[in-house]
């Protein structure tokens, strides 16, 4: 078991160590320009140089992916419930609800930014509305998977239809929404590098507009690099929290992920 551990570890951290020194000689041998494609090494020269900015813009990143996701959890979760417990609910909104998912971040923003200004309630509101599809649509279909004979038993001893949701249902439910958390853990960060490239005066996605404007490539990659980073340790957030939230379930991959209840 830990010699497997450690080859799952050391695996990716070799190849990604291998492309990296494969980056830098090929930038080396070819003197390849560096607004063309800079080195590995610049790119981190240019992080250590411009690291305090690099910080500030990555954590006013960081507030507004939390506040986002917080929010489109929240209403996700809400919404699946309601779906739930009321079908007829579910069945005259979903269409919208997939409508609204397939719009253009690229169309919908300026749109939001017409009707609500250049404040944070448009970017809040467009992190939410790609937050809460994975969220709601990962949960509602774990609160119908429930054993079906434990169903009977709670029926059977006289149980209501809340304590069937709150003793059943919302714990069969955990896994499928670990597993939306997770997709909505990435898209979350590139949301809000969209909401703030579209309109901000702070942010990594501010950053990176003014230095792609400037044709400061060096830059560019070393926002590459913060927004990659900040996406990877969300997701190893809510892997985390599966891990720690559903413990009678240790090792085992959410049911959702596999496209079938375990």
């Amino acid at each position: 078991m830990a010699s497997n551990a450690w080859r799952k570890t050391l695996l990716p951290a070799g190849t990604l160590i291998g492309l990296l020194l494969l980056w830098q000689a090929c930038c080396m041998a070819f003197d390849i320009a560096r607004y063309t494609l800079p080195a590995p090494w610049d790119i981190a020269r240019r992080m250590a140089e411009d690291g305090p900015r690099l910080l500030d813009q990555t954590w006013s990143t960081l507030r507004l992916a939390l506040k986002g996701i917080g929010l489109g959890i929240a209403l996700g979760i809400g919404s699946a419930i309601v779906f739930h417990l009321i079908p007829g609910v579910r069945s005259a909104l979903s269409p919208i609800i997939i409508i609204t998912q397939n719009i253009p971040l690229i169309a919908l923003g300026p749109l939001l930014i017409i009707w609500f200004g250049f404040g944070l309630l448009p970017k809040l509101i467009l992190l939410a509305l790609v937050c809460y599809f994975p969220i709601a649509w990962s949960m509602l279909a774990g609160l119908g998977q429930a054993e079906p004979h434990l169903r009977e038993y709670l029926a059977m001893i006289g149980a209501s239809r809340l304590e069937v949701l709150r003793r059943l249902e919302l714990p069969a439910s955990l896994p499928y929404l670990f597993s939306g958390l997770k997709i909505t853990a990435t898209y979350s960060i590139t949301s809000a590098i969209v909401a703030e490239w579209l309109g901000a005066s702070e942010g990594i996605g501010h950053y990176l507009v003014l230095k792609s404007k400037g044709y400061d490539t060096t830059s560019v990659f070393a926002a590459i690099v913060c927004i990659v980073t900040l996406s990877l340790a969300f997701y190893g957030l809510a892997v985390l929290l599966e891990r720690l939230a559903i413990r009678w379930r240790p090792g085992r991959p959410a049911a959702a992920e596999g496209g079938k209840a375990s």
